[in-house]
């Protein structure tokens, strides 16, 4: 039987927990990136994922890495790609994906605000869920996110996108650090 496949855009990073557990739940895992992660993840069997050295500015040669290292149609596609190439190779990696596969998208708050949202998806004609990236108030100041938080956040809308849910924007911590004064 052969393993769903993912791809993820930015999974050697911030979203390297995301990665770690959908290699935990079986998943055959594909990982674009100009720089190898510093430790390989894998799964309890003892499979890990696939790293393929890709450069988010030539998106035809990430797609063509990672076409070969899928094998096969990707089942899901989880994405954090910065706003400038975003279009650009999320369009690139569309011929990749099984027509049904559901897209997550992952933008930081200044990719998104409160009166016009998220930028709308690129993939028409995929379930998308759109995880916006904020900060969390401790002590009277705020933070960025862990790492941790972020890949929680993700795994929500992954579970959410999985599961044939529609489509949502899931906000993770809050949207803007507070101005002085509580403004």
């Amino acid at each position: 039987m052969v393993a769903r496949r993912a791809l993820v855009l930015g999974g050697t990073g911030m979203l390297a927990g995301v990665a770690a557990a959908l290699l935990d739940d079986g998943w055959h895992v594909v990982l674009p990136s100009r720089r190898r992660p510093g430790s390989p993840a894998t799964n309890g069997n003892g499979r890990g994922a696939r790293w393929v050295k890709a450069d988010w500015t030539v998106p035809t040669a990430l797609a063509d890495v990672a076409r070969e290292a899928l094998g096969g149609p990707a089942d899901l596609l989880v994405a954090w790609v910065h706003r400038e190439v975003r279009a650009s190779v999320l369009r690139a990696v569309r011929p990749l994906l099984a027509p049904d596969a559901p897209v997550v998208e992952v933008h930081g708050s200044a990719s998104a605000n409160p009166v016009g949202g998220c930028p709308d998806p690129i993939l028409d004609g995929h379930p998308t869920q759109q995880v916006v990236l904020g900060y969390l108030r401790h002590a009277g100041r705020t933070r960025w996110l862990t790492h941790e938080e972020i890949s929680s956040g993700v795994l929500e809308a992954v579970h959410r996108a999985l599961a044939g849910k529609p489509s949502h924007v899931h906000q993770v911590g809050e949207f803007r650090p507070s101005l002085a004064g509580g403004r």
